[in-house]
């Protein structure tokens, strides 16, 4: 097994300012669904000071539990200068259409197939809602946007906090503590759904089911998710704590821990990877490595490990991968061409001249696909507003070369955290 270790602090930084492993090139082969961010197939950093896994996720936008699980004989929150630290590499694809945004809440992971950029796919962390606030599953859409988000709590919500002696004021402000955080993508269900950033003191909170229903994201992924993102997007909220993908004719296993409040048994888990690895193989079930599909349904890492290996399909033969039927919930999504709001620019001055305006000129994305619905009055307005506005790429945020800031010290941290874990949340449905 190769194993790729990242000693050069230059290189170290370089990973983390470029988001590690949020943008991935989708398979070449038709039905492949395995991703990975280096061919070699585990990748490991090691870390320059003492810290906590904690700081690891946060500096690689990792989430919490994926850094925890995949590094189970690492003390979460005491790893030592110099020690080794694996970080997730290969990922199997949702069984979900390859459009819009898919949040597989089983393994705390978000997937996006931005429309002006084919053959690639983006992937967030980010935070679910917990066992008695869960988050819906099904089909929706991103109805509205608002930057700099006011949260107006429920009434459930502040009782839940003032008996927890976190009282809440009716109305929370845009700002570092406002738990919404700096943007906010609302989604089209009853209940105030969001996907929304963080404040920051629930900061290590992402990769975790902690929320009261909402997706939770980094500051800088949520950023470049908002301005990405056309009102309109589909979303599609699957539960998958295993998933089954191919890559370059070999067969892959993926498996998740359960959530709060459910629980699989082995024999369960076995039987849903059968049903999963027969689907993939048109049908059948193929002789693959039972040692190796019960290590993982063991571990359950979330690491892909290969059981099968196939030859190489027939001169003009394609294999499709299994998708998911997922059903609609909440409201209907209108037709209306997608917009990609324009991020903006940092304005940039220079002594006795005024700063030139970049001139952009981008295609329109491609129409997103939805089904024909009835449309009522409103929608139908809004859909004829947005065809006479001209629709731009996003720009996109130049990576900041930072030196790593110092971490707290893992006893503080950890005492932090586990206050944070206790009143995790206060958002409606699922802040």
């Amino acid at each position: 097994m190769k194993i790729r270790t990242i000693l050069a602090c230059s290189l170290f930084w370089a990973i983390a300012s470029n988001a590690y492993a949020i943008k991935y090139s989708l398979p070449t082969t038709p039905g492949d669904t395995v991703i990975s961010y280096s061919p070699d197939e585990t990748i490991q950093v090691e870390t320059e000071q003492n810290e906590t896994l904690l700081d690891v996720a946060r500096r690689y936008l990792l989430g919490q539990t994926e850094v925890v699980r995949i590094n189970p004989d690492v003390d979460r929150w005491l790893v030592k200068k110099g020690q080794k630290i694996r970080l997730p590499n290969k990922r199997i694809l949702p069984s979900t259409p390859h459009k819009g945004i898919t949040l597989n809440i089983a393994e705390f992971r978000m997937y996006v197939y931005p429309p002006d950029q084919p053959g690639t796919v983006l992937s967030f962390a980010h935070g679910v809602g917990r066992q008695d606030w869960k988050t819906p599953l099904g089909q929706t859409h991103v109805e509205r946007k608002i930057k700099d988000p006011v949260w107006n709590p429920p009434e459930s919500i502040r009782r839940e906090h003032a008996a927890n002696g976190d009282p809440l004021p009716a109305v929370v402000p845009a700002g570092p503590h406002n738990p919404l955080g700096a943007y906010a993508l609302y989604l089209a269900l009853p209940g105030e759904y969001r996907i929304h950033g963080t404040d920051i003191d629930k900061i290590f909170g992402i990769g975790m089911q902690i929320t009261h229903g909402c997706v939770r994201m980094y500051p800088e992924d949520i950023e470049k998710l908002y301005y990405m993102t056309p009102i309109g997007t589909p979303v599609y909220i699957v539960k998958q704590p295993i998933k089954v993908g191919w890559l370059d004719n070999n067969l892959y296993v993926e498996a998740h821990p359960d959530l709060e409040g459910e629980d699989m048994t082995q024999d369960q888990r076995y039987a849903v990877a059968l049903d999963l690895i027969r689907k993939a193989n048109n049908g059948e079930l193929p002789e693959f490595d039972q040692a190796v599909l019960n290590e993982v349904l063991t571990k359950l890492d979330g690491d892909p490990r290969p059981i099968y290996e196939r030859l190489p399909p027939l001169e003009g033969e394609v294999h499709e991968a299994a998708i998911e039927d997922i059903p609609v919930i909440g409201k209907p999504a209108p037709v209306v061409k997608p917009k990609i709001e324009k991020k903006p620019a940092i304005k940039e001055l220079t002594a006795g001249k005024k700063p030139l305006a970049a001139k952009t000129k981008a295609p329109l994305p491609g129409k997103l696909a939805a089904k024909k619905v009835p449309i009522d009055k409103d929608i139908g307005k809004k859909a004829a507003a947005s065809k006479k506005t001209t629709a731009t790429k996003a720009v996109a945020k130049p990576a900041a070369k930072t030196k790593a800031v110092a971490s707290k010290p893992a006893a503080a941290v950890k005492a932090s955290t586990t206050k944070k874990a206790g009143s995790a949340g206060g958002y409606y449905h699922g802040n």
